[in-house]
């Protein structure tokens, strides 16, 4: 059941990650004004995606090992 629901929320987590991307690549090549307001808020949220994916990948990979 874990892994069911580690295989869901991995690839939103991935999902997350790509969406934040392109909205900081979007405020970018917009800037002005809209890139100085969200430029760095769109870089926190997709770090924080990043590492969410990750940890979610670091504990399947624990709980694999763990069952064979």
């Amino acid at each position: 059941m874990t892994n069911v629901l580690l295989y869901l929320l991995i690839p939103l987590a991935m999902l997350g990650t790509v969406v934040a991307l392109g909205f900081g690549i979007y405020a970018l090549g917009r800037g002005g004004e809209f890139n100085k307001r969200n430029s760095n808020k769109l870089m926190r949220l997709r770090v924080m995606f990043q590492g969410i994916a990750l940890a979610l990948l670091a504990l399947l990979v624990v709980i694999l090992q763990n069952q064979g």
